[in-house]
């Protein structure tokens, strides 16, 4: 029997902590030695981080992964690598590098170099040409990177078809946005069944600033079925035995394989037998009779804890990864804050979050008392500044030039720019990072002030519908069986309290009406018309797609948030502040 022991190292890099990374790559090879592991795969770019930017314009940052890449290969001794890093000739790649015992005998550039979404590799990197394929214990082995094996030809096809692999070793970094792991494994049980092959998915954990990385790398057979799955969100170890035997039978009763290599021309064999590079590996040892495997049982995430998990995991490395020991925030009694708080809480635990709450004339009792009630709850100090002295001094200040004009929005703004004065006062005297609080729905309308709720080093909840907001404070309760957040922030109608009797639907649409038009605005680009004929009034389309354009220029100055959708404010979604374009029927 021809069968291999592959791990896949789903590990947690830092951007720009090569020697962190280097020591946490050394230490899984090394776990994988005493597995008996004849192969182990990391993840794309992971000697640098994921992804580098503007990093990969600096010579020597190159030069110092490529002496890590030496570091590495000098820890591989009896076993096979391969992992991803920056590689240098004439331009700089993309790249994954194989190393048998001890020694770097290939290097695989990445071909297909997405740019869009999040991604702008076309920025720093030259596209890869040549077609990887090594045998190794006389198992053939394809390799690619990430948004290679997204294509359903090439490379994978030719590795497949003419070169015979076995096994699709596939080293990624793919962000995170909900739903995308399911989609992801699926598209990837596709590309085994279609081209009767194994294919071995590593993928990153962690966050990288708006970025969460989930990991769930996985291992699928020739038949399209999932083998063996990793954690989600969690640096893990995948260890499998891969018996190459099984993909030649199956291929046996795939006629359409050889219809297929019947149906190629003469110039395209001889296209891509001079792309196909192959190696045979010598000298790597295998290791017979192996150690029996621990059996593994991972639990899928889906729906709303998938979301939960990569908020606070975002938050997590955001943080910790910047070397703030604690954050601050600004807690209203709302139900914005009261989930921003557990989140950093379940994130960095009770001792490293402080909240802080300011009322005003204007904070009800009600609001004033679930914000203490939810500081109990989670264990965390609360610190209360009235911002009423500071308001009327203001009001004061201002009087002789607002002569004979009535308060309005100006003196509502006034009462968030006086507590993100406050927020930012905490952080500045004890090294605090704030988190902000606010949610999509507000920003994508403009509902927030700058400098005032939008003041913060970090968003938790950038990237967060208000009725998902909801859902995750239900999500949250449920996990104790108690009310963490007060049933009565839940309950409560959603108002900012800047002046009496203020609801949020004076300004907006109702939540659950307003985020089926973000969703399809925003996150889906449907135009003005094909939103009303999903149902909703044409002048409340009308209003939040002016809300919507109007309110770039205060989204370029908010703090970066996770990602959690695919489209997402910032990197992902970028449209121009000056622009007279209306969306509009």
């Amino acid at each position: 029997m021809r069968s291999l022991r592959v791990a896949l190292a789903q590990i947690n890099t830092t951007v720009g902590d090569i020697s962190g990374n280097v020591k946490k790559i050394n230490e899984y090879i090394s776990m994988a030695k005493e597995l008996k592991v004849d192969l182990i795969a990391f993840p794309e770019l992971c000697i640098t981080g994921y992804p580098p930017e503007d990093l990969l314009l600096n010579p020597a940052f190159i030069d110092e992964n490529l002496r890590a890449l030496d570091d590495v290969a000098r820890s591989s001794k009896d076993i096979t690598v391969i992992i991803g890093f920056v590689d240098k000739d004439d331009d700089i790649f993309n790249a994954a590098a194989l190393i048998n015992n001890g020694e770097i005998v290939a290097k695989y550039h990445k071909i297909y170099l997405p740019n869009y979404s999040v991604f702008d590799e076309y920025r720093y990197f030259q596209a890869g040409r040549d077609i990887l394929l090594f045998s190794l214990h006389g198992v053939t082995i394809g390799l690619s990177i990430c948004e290679d094996i997204w294509y359903p030809g090439d490379p994978t096809r030719a590795q497949a078809l003419l070169g015979n692999a076995e096994l699709i070793i596939n080293i990624s970094s793919s962000p995170f946005h909900a739903g995308k792991s399911r989609f992801r494994e699926m598209m990837l049980c596709t590309r085994a069944s279609d081209n009767r092959v194994k294919i071995a998915y590593v993928n990153l954990v962690g966050g990288q600033d708006e970025l969460v990385f989930d990991g769930c790398s996985f291992i699928i057979n020739e038949k399209g079925q999932t083998i063996a799955i990793g954690k989600q969100f969690e640096e893990d170890l995948i260890v499998a035995d891969i018996n190459a035997d099984d993909v030649f039978r199956e291929r046996l009763h795939d006629p359409r394989r050889r219809a297929e290599k019947i149906s190629l021309s003469l110039s395209e064999e001889e296209f891509y037998q001079r792309r196909i590079k192959k190696i045979i590996l010598k000298g790597s040892p295998k290791y017979d009779p192996k150690p029996s495997l621990p059996e593994r049982n991972v639990r899928r995430i889906e729906g709303v804890e998938e979301i939960y998990r990569a908020l606070t995991l975002g938050v997590r490395d955001y943080v910790r990864k910047n070397s703030f020991e604690k954050v601050l925030i600004g807690i209203s009694g709302g139900i914005d804050s009261a989930l921003t708080a557990a989140i950093a809480v379940d994130a960095l635990g009770r001792d490293s979050v402080i909240g802080v709450t300011m009322p005003s004339r204007y904070s009800s009792s009600e609001t004033r008392r679930d914000a203490e009630r939810l500081a109990r709850n989670l264990g965390i100090r609360l610190i209360e500044i009235s911002i009423e002295p500071v308001f009327q001094e203001y009001t004061k200040l201002l009087e002789p030039t607002f002569s004979g004009m009535k308060m309005d929005v100006t003196e509502e703004n006034l009462q968030a720019r006086i507590r993100g004065n406050l927020l930012m006062a905490l952080s500045n005297k004890f090294g605090w990072l704030v988190l902000s609080t606010g949610n999509k729905s507000e920003t994508s309308t403009g509902y927030c002030t700058l400098y005032g709720d939008m003041v913060g080093g970090f968003s938790v909840l950038k990237d967060v519908l208000k009725t998902t907001v909801y859902e995750l404070a239900k999500y949250r309760n449920s996990l104790e069986g108690r009310e963490v957040i007060p049933v009565s922030i839940i309950e409560r109608i959603p108002s900012a309290e800047l002046r009496e009797d203020q609801k949020d639907t004076d300004t907006l649409p109702p939540y659950e009406i307003l985020d089926g038009i973000l969703k399809a605005y925003v996150e889906e680009d449907r135009p003005f018309q094909e939103i009303v004929d999903m149902g909703f009034d044409p002048l409340v389309v009308k209003k939040v797609i002016e809300m919507v354009d109007r309110n770039e220029y205060k989204r370029r100055q908010a703090p970066p948030g996770i990602k959690i959708t695919p489209r997402a404010f910032g990197k992902d979604r970028r449209f121009p502040i000056t622009n007279r374009y209306r969306c509009q029927g």
